[in-house]
C-alpha cells in the first residue's frame, strides 16, 4: 500500500484517516481541499486542479483525500488502494458539525477546511443517494482491476482497520 486514494462524503473522516494512514505508511498526505481552495475560498481552475493531481499521482508514494468526482479518475487509475469512507448520513452530518465545533471555521492547515452552508449540508445529506453511486461506478471502472478497495462503514471500523494496517506494517 503505497498509493492510496481516500474518498467519501464530507464529514466521514477522510482527512483524519489520511493523516493517520500517511503517518503509518510514512508517505506524504495531500488534502485536495487545500489544493482546490486558497485562503479566501477561491477555487483553482479545474484544468489546473487536474494538472496538479496528475503531478501528485506520478510520485512513488502518497495518500490523497478528497472526492472531487470530476477528477477522481486521475487518482483511481494511479492508486494501488482505494479507501471509501462509507459512513451513514447521520454520522457524516455529525462529522461536519462536530468538526466545526472542534476546529472552527476556515482553513486549519491540517486538512481541515470548514465552511458550513446550506449547499454543504445538502451535499452531505444527499450524498448516499446521489453521489455515492457515481463514486462506486468510477471505482469499479477505473480501479477495480488493479487496486484493493477498502470500504469503511463507521469510525469504529476505521479505527480497527488502522490498527490492522499498523500491525501489518510493523
Amino acid at each position: 500500500m503505497r498509493k492510496v486514494a481516500v474518498v467519501g462524503c464530507g464529514g466521514s473522516g477522510k482527512s483524519h484517516l489520511a493523516r493517520e494512514l500517511g503517518a503509518l505508511l510514512g508517505v506524504p498526505v495531500t488534502h485536495l481541499d487545500a489544493v482546490f481552495y486558497d485562503g479566501t475560498w477561491n477555487e483553482l481552475p479545474m484544468a489546473e486542479f487536474a494538472k496538479v493531481q496528475r503531478g501528485l499521482v506520478a510520485e512513488s508514494a502518497w495518500v490523497i483525500d478528497g472526492n472531487y468526482n470530476s477528477t477522481l479518475q486521475i487518482r483511481l487509475e494511479a492508486c494501488d488502494t482505494v479507501v471509501l469512507m462509507d459512513v451513514s448520513t447521520p454520522a457524516a452530518l455529525w462529522g461536519i458539525f462536530s468538526r466545526q465545533i472542534r476546529h472552527g471555521a476556515g482553513h486549519q492547515g491540517n486538512g481541515v477546511h470548514n465552511r458550513i452552508h446550506w449547499g454543504v449540508i445538502k451535499y452531505v445529506a444527499t450524498y448516499r443517494r446521489t453521489m455515492r453511486p457515481r463514486v462506486m461506478a468510477k471505482i469499479e471502472e477505473f480501479a477495480a482491476g488493479h487496486a484493493t478497495v477498502v470500504l469503511l462503514t463507521s469510525r469504529r471500523h476505521t479505527r480497527q482497520w488502522l490498527r490492522q494496517v499498523a500491525a501489518e506494517d510493523s
